[in-house]
């Protein structure tokens, strides 16, 4: 290990190549902008038919390319560049002009191409050219700067030579090393895309190359900002940088795929780091894919293309899920009217049979008494919505007191109280019920002017229930107590409630009562019967 003013510098082979990598960032991003911005304007020459454009243009492609394969020489093995016997001074001088020279020559035909498109109208071309000229002066200023700047063999090292270290060193450690461990699609898809890069240069080309794909194109230069606009923004993919001052791009993704809001969006990281611990860590940790700079434009958007089929597959299936999951909430809401809660999960649950025997339950009957005529006279439609809307008004009823509504039979309507749960009040609530559905009725028979008033029949006692059908499913209820509760509804009053003496002791005194007189029942003799008035005051 190394000391350093900025900490403990490692001095493994993997610091040395993150190193590199950090210095081969720093040199190949001007040079890389430059062969991006010429390769663009070669495109739109070509497309225009600028053919004396397009000689000088293929000059400077030339020269970047001679460029780049210099700036990685120097990087990778300055020292084999370095003749026998040259003085340390004599090989920077040398460096400094081989450097130099392919530069001149593509700074030299930027500016004869821009002289000879100004007052032509082609404001992009001249834009491109000296985003050109800009990467061109930015190289020669990290020429002097990190390369003919080296040192003697045991010089100390400078400041602006150690400025990486604490980048570097903090990457590697979060970016911890593996033991051992693609394929693209292409898919031209439009979407919203944000880029995350530190250097303006690769924010610059990475857009405009997005943008003649036909993407949306947003970018920030660091982690912080990236994360500030996800937060109000959506992107359909995210291209990460890396290295990064402050927050770095390993940060960002853990970051990104620990928050529910933002896990599933793809992210590819773009990295001058060419490391297979990175890669892998990268991956582990979330990422589609991982790129080494400089990339290959046609493999980048091959890697874009895949990773925004991959998400629209993914959302894709997110809606039918969502679909799914809405029809099965109808279909769950549907099923409960046609059965209680209880029995439904009981069934879910492997009951084949569903049937209970209930020694209490109370029984309520109602018919429209006036309805039948009335039908005979309107139009269906109107018969239809008349009988919606009592039956409506009824369901509402039932639900606030608790009870279960067991079908309806024409103008007939059938409730039960204490099943399929058991109430220890299944009277009282019966006996609410059925006062407020005498009032529902003449209340709508006041605002439609209609003649139709309820006639309401009451018995409690013994019952048994289950689930009857194998398609069409009916939660019924059988036994005397239901044929004795029907017969109460039959020979009641219109308007009033009918109940037997047993429905009336059991409701006590807290309701007022009028005595109807004895009804014979079929297999139960002769029971004494009452009308159903109202609750007393204060009870």
């Amino acid at each position: 290990m190394t000391e350093t003013g900025q900490g403990t510098l490692p001095t493994s082979d993997r610091f040395d190549r993150a190193l590199a990598a950090f210095l081969r960032q720093e040199l190949n991003a001007p040079v890389v902008a430059m062969m991006g911005f010429i390769d663009i304007i070669l495109d739109d020459a070509r497309r225009l038919g600028l053919d004396e454009a397009i000689r000088d243009l293929e000059r400077m492609r030339t020269a970047s390319t001679e460029l780049a394969a210099l700036v990685n020489r120097v990087i990778e093995a300055p020292d084999a560049m370095r003749q026998e016997q040259e003085e340390f001074d004599a090989f920077q001088s040398r460096l400094r002009h081989d450097l130099r020279t392919p530069l001149t020559a593509i700074k030299g035909y930027s500016e004869i191409l821009t002289e000879d498109l100004e007052g032509t109208g082609r404001e992009q071309l001249l834009r491109d050219l000296e985003k050109v000229r800009a990467a061109a002066d930015e190289l020669l200023v990290a020429i002097d700067t990190k390369i003919a700047s080296g040192r003697h063999g045991g010089a100390q090292p400078r400041a602006e030579e150690t400025r990486p270290i604490a980048l570097i060193t903090d990457l590697l450690r979060v970016v911890a090393p593996v033991g051992i461990t693609g394929e693209s699609v292409q898919r031209q898809l439009s979407s919203r895309i944000l880029v995350v890069d530190d250097i303006a240069s690769n924010r610059d080309l990475l857009s405009r190359r997005l943008l003649r794909e036909g993407h949306q194109v947003a970018t920030v230069e660091d982690g912080a900002t990236a994360l500030d606009r996800l937060v109000d923004e959506k992107f359909d993919l995210i291209l990460l940088d890396l290295m990064m001052p402050g927050m770095n791009g390993f940060e960002v993704l853990c970051r990104l795929k620990s928050s529910s809001r933002t896990r599933h969006i793809p992210v590819i990281v773009i990295s001058a780091l060419d490391e297979f611990d990175s890669a892998v860590r990268c991956i582990e940790a979330g990422a589609e894919d991982y790129l080494p700079k400089p990339f290959d434009p046609i493999l980048l958007r091959a890697r874009i293309d895949a990773c925004l089929e991959k998400k629209w597959l993914r959302d894709r299936e997110q809606s039918h899920f969502e679909e799914l999951r809405l029809e099965k909430q109808r279909s769950e809401s549907l099923l409960l009217h046609i059965l209680p809660q209880t029995i439904v999960t009981r069934m879910r649950n492997g009951a084949a049979v569903v049937a209970d025997r209930f020694a209490n339950a109370t029984i309520l009957f109602s018919d429209l008494v006036g309805f039948t005529p009335l039908a005979a006279e309107l139009p269906p439609d109107q018969v239809v919505e008349i009988l919606s809307t009592v039956f409506s008004r009824f369901d509402r009823a039932v639900d606030q007191h608790g009870l279960e509504k067991i079908k309806t039979i024409g103008d007939a309507y059938m409730v039960a109280g204490g099943l399929p749960e058991p109430l220890p009040d299944h009277c009282r609530r019966i006996a609410d019920l059925a006062l407020d559905m005498v009032a529902i009725v003449e209340e709508i028979r006041g605002s439609l002017g209609i003649e139709v008033k309820a006639r309401l029949g009451i018995h409690v006692g013994p019952v048994v229930a289950g689930v009857i059908g194998s398609h069409k499913f009916i939660y019924d209820v059988w036994g005397d107590t239901v044929n004795t509760a029907s017969r109460m509804e039959t020979f009641g009053a219109a308007g009033r409630i009918h109940i037997s003496g047993e429905m009336r002791r059991a409701l006590g005194d807290d309701y007022a009562f009028e005595p109807r007189g004895l009804l014979e029942i079929k297999g139960k003799g002769v029971m004494d019967t009452y009308f159903l008035l109202g609750a007393k005051t204060g009870t």
